[in-house]
């Protein structure tokens, strides 16, 4: 997405505070603040000691040239720089819901086709004018990771090579798809076997419309292939359909509701890769009724979307905490 050059000076000029403090609706951010400020946008950019709104515009346009969604809306980074620069907090010299800042800020904004507003939620938000869309921030798994989500996304998958699947299921699943907006999030665990029918979890969705559809999820910890004969740490797709297959055509019992329902979708999750072989031979396999049905999330899902939702690690995979009596010397 490219931003004509002055707006981005436009709007640098307000991240710096570049005005007369007395009149001013922005706060006059010097070089570390400005280094904090994108620190607060969740990025890595460090300002370099050169002049400052020059620096910020090309580094608003490096964000822009991230990837974003469609041509109405900007990348999410774009977006929480908005969001960080109106907070209603640094309100300076006017009322708290910034019209002045607004005002400023919408003038540069015309001249890419983009308004800026307060929500309800005193948060500002992006709107594209022409087609009305709105720049929603949402887990976004394929925006570039900052330095820290990376040690973050090393940290689980170092985890996640030594955990078990019950550890996998309560301790990453569990919580990532709360944080995603399911709820009635019910483990089937691994003590009664005979209670399964092909689920590890069940849990529903509701839509917008008030719909509500239920979701089966079958998870395993190692690796999914199509082999044969396979090896230790891994299995075979065909058993993992076959375990489907009863979750579809099992009913649960929701208790909220009160009444018996079927999975509506199923998930097929591997704490390891699904081999693009395993994949080729489940779809050939399904039928077209069935095959939108099916999902599937590997261990590149999960820690992505783990990390993008901003969840805390498993205990198991935090590094251990210093000994504060540990003064460092070798005992003799």
């Amino acid at each position: 997405m490219q931003f004509k050059e002055r707006t981005r000076i436009a709007i640098a000029d307000m991240i710096c505070g570049n005005f007369d403090q007395a009149k001013s609706f922005f706060v006059y951010r010097s070089s570390s603040y400005l280094t904090r400020f994108f620190r607060d946008c969740d990025t890595d950019y460090v300002h370099d000691g050169s002049t400052r709104n020059y620096w910020v515009a090309a580094t608003l346009e490096e964000i822009l040239n991230e990837p974003h969604p469609s041509a109405n809306v900007p990348p999410e980074t774009f977006a929480r720089v908005i969001r960080t620069l109106m907070d209603q907090a640094d309100a300076t010299n006017e009322e708290p819901e910034r019209p002045g800042a607004l005002e400023m800020l919408n003038s540069a904004l015309a001249r890419e086709g983009f308004e800026a507003f307060y929500a309800e939620d005193r948060q500002c938000y992006l709107r594209h004018v022409a087609t009305n869309t709105i720049a929603v921030a949402s887990p976004n798994p394929h925006r570039p990771f900052s330095a820290a989500e990376q040690k973050r996304r090393e940290q689980l998958q170092a985890y996640l090579d030594k955990a078990s699947e019950d550890e996998l299921i309560e301790e990453v699943l569990l919580p990532l798809f709360r944080q995603l907006g399911f709820h009635r999030i019910t483990a089937a665990g691994h003590k009664d076997k005979a209670l399964e029918y092909g689920k590890d979890i069940w849990m529903r969705y509701t839509l917008p419309t008030q719909h509500i559809l239920y979701f089966g999820l079958q998870v395993k910890k190692g690796k999914l292939d199509a082999a044969g004969m396979s090896k230790a740490g891994t299995a075979n797709v065909a058993e993992i359909h076959n375990q489907v297959t009863m979750m579809l055509g099992h009913e649960i019992f929701d208790p909220e509701t009160n009444r018996r329902v079927l999975v509506d979708h199923a998930y097929i999750v591997a704490g390891g890769e699904i081999t693009k072989a395993a994949r080729n031979w489940l779809g050939n396999k399904l039928d077209a009724a069935k095959r939108s049905q099916i999902m599937f999330m590997d261990r590149d899902d999960i820690l992505n979307l783990y990390v993008v939702t901003n969840l805390p690690l498993p205990n198991g995979a935090l590094p251990p905490k210093p000994d504060p009596f540990d003064d460092g010397a070798i005992p003799f």
